[in-house]
C-alpha cells in the first residue's frame, strides 16, 4: 500500500463499567502515547464485521458476539512523520469470554512478530486525565454521546 492509499479499518468498542478496551500506541514522530480501540485493517474482499472479528482473535485471542455497526469516521492524520488517511468503521460488540471484563490488562503474545500486545480497560476520564489522544479523532465525543 502506498502512502497515497486510503486504509479501511474496523474497530470495536467494548464498553463495560464506563470503560472501553483500548491499546496504547506510541507515535515516535510526535513523541506521544495515544489510545485506540482494538481492531485493524479490513482486507480486500472482507466485510468490516469479519475484519473486526478476525482482528480481535489476532490481537487478544478472543471471540466476540452481538456485533453491530455504530458509526464511521474519516481520519486524516500524521503518524511517525507521515500523512495517513483512514476510513474507520466503528462497531459495538460483546466479548464471549466474560472473564476478560474483569482484567485491567490483557496481555497477548504475538508469535508472528515476537511482540506483546497489551489491551487496557480505560474510562474516558482516565484517558483525558493522562492527556493522551483517543483515535480516531472525534471518537471521544462520539462515545460520550452514545454511551
Amino acid at each position: 500500500m502506498s502512502w497515497r492509499d486510503i486504509r479501511p479499518v474496523a474497530i470495536c468498542l467494548f464498553y463495560y463499567n464506563e470503560k472501553i478496551l483500548v491499546f496504547k500506541g506510541y507515535d515516535k514522530g510526535k513523541d506521544k502515547f495515544f489510545y485506540r480501540p482494538l481492531g485493524g485493517s479490513i482486507e480486500f474482499g472482507e466485510y468490516g464485521e469479519q475484519a473486526v472479528r478476525r482482528e480481535i482473535r489476532e490481537e487478544i485471542q478472543a471471540e466476540i458476539k452481538d456485533v453491530k455497526f455504530l458509526s464511521m469516521f474519516e481520519n486524516v492524520f500524521t503518524y511517525e512523520g507521515k500523512i495517513a488517511h483512514e476510513i474507520v468503521l466503528v462497531f459495538d460488540g460483546t466479548l464471549v469470554d466474560s472473564s476478560l471484563y474483569e482484567k485491567t490488562l490483557i496481555v497477548q503474545e504475538d508469535d508472528e512478530n515476537q511482540t506483546k500486545y497489551n489491551a487496557y480497560w480505560k474510562s474516558l476520564k482516565e484517558i483525558k486525565k493522562e492527556n493522551r489522544p483517543l483515535y480516531p479523532e472525534g471518537l471521544y465525543d462520539f462515545i460520550e454521546k452514545y454511551y
